[in-house]
């Protein structure tokens, strides 16, 4: 057997007691098949080794087969990045979604084109913001600087908050908050957090 929940393995081995009354049930059921075999060994799998199990056991919860019936043939393929990373929205230009906002604050230029209401607009937005040499810092309510990133930054640090070194797996409101913790902000951070969190398949 192969797995990565050591929860699951010491159970099955009778190791640990099995409180929760919904598992049981599968407790039991697995007792049964382990009568058909002569010899049955436990081999422990790190989470990132892992990732094709998963991917399989949450794609067979979302439909189900008829016995007898046809099953088609599922086809995979291997992309560089990750596609709950892809929803952050894409940069024209190559220029970050505060680039008007700094080149405000740094020449004080506005955008080309733009009339005296969206001139009074960045007036406004800038003065939330701070410039110090080339890195720009949005004033949090409590004062606090906050590094602005451009989207790639900001989905390194979404990887790193859900599934990185400690791999807390926290909702997107928690971890909102921490990365406002950290002091890192961009403009669509609460949403992006909630649906990376939606996107995730181990989640």
């Amino acid at each position: 057997m192969y797995g990565d929940f050591v929860l699951v393995f010491q159970q099955v081995k009778g190791e640990w007691e099995t409180r929760d009354q919904k598992l049981i049930p599968y407790q039991a059921y697995i007792k049964g098949l382990v009568e058909y075999f002569d010899i049955i060994t436990f081999h422990h799998i790190s989470r990132e080794d892992n990732q094709l199990a998963d991917a399989l056991a949450t794609l067979s919860s979302m439909f189900e087969v008829n016995r007898g019936g046809e099953l088609r043939m599922i086809k995979m393929k291997s992309h560089e990045h990750s596609t709950y990373c892809s929803f952050i929205e894409e940069e024209s230009d190559d220029k970050p979604w505060y680039f008007d906002i700094k080149r405000y604050l740094k020449n004080k230029e506005y955008p080309e084109e733009s009339n005296e209401n969206d001139k009074r607009m960045l007036r406004r937005l800038a003065a939330k913001f701070v410039l110090s040499g080339d890195v720009l810092y949005k004033r949090n309510h409590d004062m606090m600087l906050l590094r602005c990133v451009d989207a790639k930054e900001a989905e390194l640090i979404l990887r790193e908050v859900h599934e990185g070194t400690f791999e807390t797996h926290m909702n997107g409101h928690s971890m909102a908050r921490n990365i406002l913790r950290v002091g890192y902000f961009w403009l669509t951070m609460g949403n992006d957090c909630c649906i990376h969190e939606r996107k995730c398949h181990k989640c």
